[in-house]
């Protein structure tokens, strides 16, 4: 099993190893005694995971109680927080308890989101099943839910006190929802090492991804020990974000988010070396990459609605936003900009005369 430690507020691990849902009631005793567990999935994990970690969290001591929620997007909200929140209550749990998120990014931002307002924080585990979760979504302590005016708007800091990754689960996972996981995976890449952006170019296969997961991970981990709110060093993470962002909204959230991403990393690296912010053009080797990875490097919407729909993003401060802009594959920089001048550097990514 290969073990990431997280230093942050809290002090976590993060274990990877295939076939660890059957085990995850006893890797959790070791870090908090037994307990009501209240785990929190939705429809579709339910009906592969939901059973056998019950069974496990039983088996441990634990008393799991269950709540499925329907999947997608479109069940992070305050609606479904509040019923979250509502079912915690009504099982009683206190301080002493526990939420347990299993399921993918949607399914961690919300039941960590609640784990951090019911009582004022109670502890949490993440139990991630996608790849997207378990490189990049249960890592790190952000938990959050979608408003109308955009996404993850409203959330908060909580760190979990153990993330189980059982990368088995991701043998189950249909195509698309692995690609989103790849984007993740390229922006660490990018962004810290040019040897695992090189595994995402020359193809991974989801039944050996133990070593790619904890790379992903560790990057992750080192940026969060530098930077646990956000204030510098770890907005690294947002590369492609913005832009990525910003595409999910166009789209009425019918484009998956790691596919978003692909879009906006692509926007960013095309940018910054037509702009002059890069004298290496990464663009063909991403676009390389997201081709090997089954996902896009374009979209149908202009410069002028992306922007419209970016400066609703939380990145924004004021009149100025903090861009990640790529110098070369392994190394990104962060840019602020004043927000009138975000258009021009969309439509410069896209390709658009402006």
């Amino acid at each position: 099993m290969k073990t990431v430690t997280v230093q942050a507020s809290k002090t976590y691990d993060i274990q990877i190893e295939r076939g660890l849902l059957s085990k995850c009631g006893g890797l959790i005793a070791q870090v908090h005694p037994r307990c009501v567990a209240a785990v929190i999935t939705d429809d579709n994990v339910d009906k592969l995971y939901g059973a056998r970690v019950c069974a496990s969290l039983e088996n441990a001591g634990f008393s799991p109680k269950k709540m499925v929620i329907p999947h997608g997007e479109q069940s992070k909200t305050l609606n479904t927080l509040g019923s979250i929140l509502n079912f915690l209550a009504d099982n009683s749990l206190t301080k002493a308890d526990l939420v347990v998120a299993l399921g993918g990014g949607v399914v961690g931002d919300i039941a960590g989101f609640a784990a951090a307002v019911y009582l004022r924080e109670i502890p949490f585990v993440q139990l991630p099943t996608t790849l997207m979760a378990a490189v990049d979504s249960s890592v790190g302590g952000k938990t959050a839910v979608d408003l109308p005016a955009g996404k993850n708007l409203a959330g908060a800091f909580c760190q979990p006190i153990l993330t189980v990754c059982d990368t088995a689960a991701l043998d189950t996972l249909p195509d698309q929802y692995f690609a989103d996981g790849c984007a993740e995976g390229l922006k660490y890449g990018i962004i810290a090492s040019p040897a695992l952006f090189e595994a995402f170019r020359e193809g991974i296969h989801r039944r050996d991804m133990d070593d790619i997961v904890a790379q992903c991970v560790q990057i992750k981990a080192e940026l969060v020990r530098q930077d646990e709110r956000d204030q510098g060093a770890r907005q690294l993470l947002n590369f492609g974000h913005t832009v990525g962002h910003a595409v999910e909204r166009c789209s009425g959230y019918t484009m998956p988010h790691g596919h978003g991403v692909a879009v906006g990393m692509t926007v960013m690296c095309r940018a910054a070396y037509a702009l002059g912010f890069s004298h290496h053009n990464c663009t063909p080797a991403l676009l390389e990459a997201l081709d090997a990875c089954h996902l896009p490097s374009s979209c149908s919407y202009s410069a002028s609605q992306l922007a419209q729909a970016a400066l609703r993003d939380k990145k924004r401060r004021g009149d100025q936003i903090t861009l990640i802009l790529p110098e070369t594959i392994g190394q990104c920089r962060r840019e602020t900009l004043p927000t009138d001048q975000l258009e021009r550097l969309i439509a410069a990514g896209l390709g658009e005369e402006h």
